[in-house]
């Protein structure tokens, strides 16, 4: 075990190999920055892991925590509480209409693994027992959820003993259309080819997406895409399950990404912005159809911290702090500054390939050619810790105060709802100028 220079611990850092840690030492933040041991004060251009929404330190939110925490700590989940009815009430307002049952965890794997044993416990009667998930996709880490997951990720940790049952399918990708066609004369084939799989494998009980896909780029749908995926799951006998762990929480403009074109899934699985991850909670949430099915069955799952005190007064003050503050609209209202600036920075730039943007979310996705499309960098690359162009463009932003998340071939822009439009161009002019290393790197 190497622990060169001091700086890491002896825990483990996810999703990368661990001989070359060496992170920045965080002391504080407030509002939308963060700051390190020397007083350095960066932007948090990302919201650190797309989660704190509210921004850093919101005082209601802490204060609502520290109440909680005061005069209930904690009860097993067969108990009632008064923020658990509180925060159900506050659900039932702003989550899509058909959603009135829920299950309360601590983070997104978790429940997403709730919405794959629900789905199989309700459509084990019909014999439909597979559940279709995306390429290119994230679900989580945890059994089922590493399994639905599309990505590398799923791959590095692939054996036999993985949950099975679980068919990919191709992703709204127009940049990089897996079947070589282009938006909108294709006529939405991504999503024909779903309906083909599902009538041909015959006993898939529901499919799993996110809205927007999120740490892959930001992958923004054609606006009939969602509608006709409805359809499919409906003309199938498939549950929807949309994945808003990313998206939820007013990211896109609309308190669920669903919104954006009026989807209504069976089951909505959501976390991070859920308490602006002042505190480890998840939600799943799903139709009247599923809750009935539990009223004369077993419910055959549960956690410890299930349902959490402490969790569910932070989801209550974060949804009191979204509605006061206005951030729903404030995030649409600035994402059209933000789509503004990402298509100046791509005309600049020969290394852009694509911008892909909705409310405060964005992606800037980076090649060696524009005519080719070939990235810098592959999966590959990132298992076996070479050096990826994105993370020193990333590292270029943090040297300047601006931290930005980067993955494999494109930054990801995710600030704070609350982020200021001088902010905003603040830290989008740092990212224009460090993008200056990869057009060296293009041709």
């Amino acid at each position: 075990m190497k622990n060169e220079g001091g700086s890491a611990d002896n825990s483990y850092v996810t999703w990368r190999r661990q001989d070359n840690w060496n992170p920045l030492t965080v002391t504080g933040a407030k509002d939308v920055s963060f700051y390190d041991e020397n007083g350095k004060e960066y932007l948090d251009f990302s919201s650190q892991l797309m989660c704190v929404n509210l921004g850093h330190g919101n005082e209601n939110v802490i204060n609502g925590i520290y109440e909680q925490l005061r005069t209930l700590p904690y009860v097993a989940p067969g108990f009632m509480t008064a923020s658990r009815k509180k925060l159900s009430g506050l659900l039932k307002e702003i989550l899509p209409d058909n959603q009135v049952k829920f299950f309360y965890a601590t983070s997104g794997t978790e429940a997403n693994e709730a919405a794959v044993k629900i789905t199989r416990m309700v459509k084990s009667m019909e014999g439909k027992t597979k559940i279709m998930s995306m390429y290119n996709s994230y679900h989580g880490s945890t059994a089922a959820s590493i399994g639905l997951t599309g990505d590398f990720r799923r791959i590095a940790v692939d054996s036999s003993e993985r949950v099975p049952g679980i068919v990919h399918v191709p992703q709204p990708y127009c940049y990089r259309c897996p079947f070589g066609l282009k938006y909108p004369s294709c006529g939405i084939a991504c999503a024909e080819y779903i309906n083909y799989v599902a009538r041909n494998e015959g006993n898939v009980g529901a499919l799993i997406l996110e809205p927007v896909t999120g740490t892959n780029g930001v992958i923004v749908p054609p606006d009939e895409y969602l509608p006709r995926i409805r359809e499919i799951c409906d003309e199938n006998g498939m549950f929807l399950i949309a994945d808003e762990v990313m998206t939820g929480w007013g990211r896109t403009g609309k308190w669920f990404a669903v919104d954006n074109w009026n989807v209504k899934p069976d089951i909505l699985t959501t976390a991070k912005g859920i308490t602006s991850a002042y505190f480890p909670f998840s939600l799943t949430s799903t139709t009247a159809e599923i809750a009935d099915y539990f009223e004369k069955h077993f419910f055959a799952h549960g956690h410890t911290y299930e349902a959490h005190p402490l969790g569910m007064a932070a989801s209550v003050s974060a949804i009191n702090e979204y509605k006061r503050l206005n951030l729903i609209e404030r995030a649409r209202v600035l994402g059209k500054r933000l789509t503004e600036r990402l298509e100046e920075i791509k005309a600049r730039h020969r290394s852009v390939g694509d911008v892909r943007s909705i409310g405060l979310f964005a992606a800037i996705e980076l090649v060696k050619n524009r005519e080719t499309k070939a990235p810098f960098n592959t999966y590959g690359e990132k298992i076996e810790g070479k050096p990826l162009l994105v993370d020193a463009i990333s590292r270029a932003c943090l040297d300047k105060g601006i931290y930005v998340s980067s993955w494999i071939s494109h930054l990801i822009i995710a600030p704070p709802l609350i982020i200021s439009e001088e902010e905003l161009d603040r830290g989008l002019s740092v990212i224009d100028s460090a993008i200056s290393i990869a057009d060296k790197e293009a041709n």
